[in-house]
């Protein structure tokens, strides 16, 4: 079973397009900064917050996306860069 099966189910349960949440935790190194805000389309709001120890970085972003499929798809980009943690 693929990872993103229950997350997609949840998902259409809901109307598109919408607004949606993003949250990820990652490594405080600016490569991986730097991927993760390439997930986003240009015109999204991500908001960063360094943790109390400064070794990761919280990001935040609200995105409008059409589909479960594009949520998914940012999702399963992510999953790809060392040290995340989606939430």
């Amino acid at each position: 079973m693929d990872e993103f099966e229950s997350l997609k189910a949840q998902l259409e349960q809901t109307d598109f397009p919408q607004v949606y949440f993003f949250k990820f935790i990652v490594p405080n190194k600016n490569d991986n900064v730097a991927k993760v805000s390439a997930l986003y389309t240009q015109d999204t709001q991500v908001q960063m917050k360094p943790s109390s120890s400064g070794k990761f970085i919280s990001m935040s972003a609200k995105q409008v996306v059409l589909s479960v499929d594009d949520v998914i798809s940012i999702y399963k980009k992510a999953s790809v860069i060392e040290g995340i943690i989606s939430l």
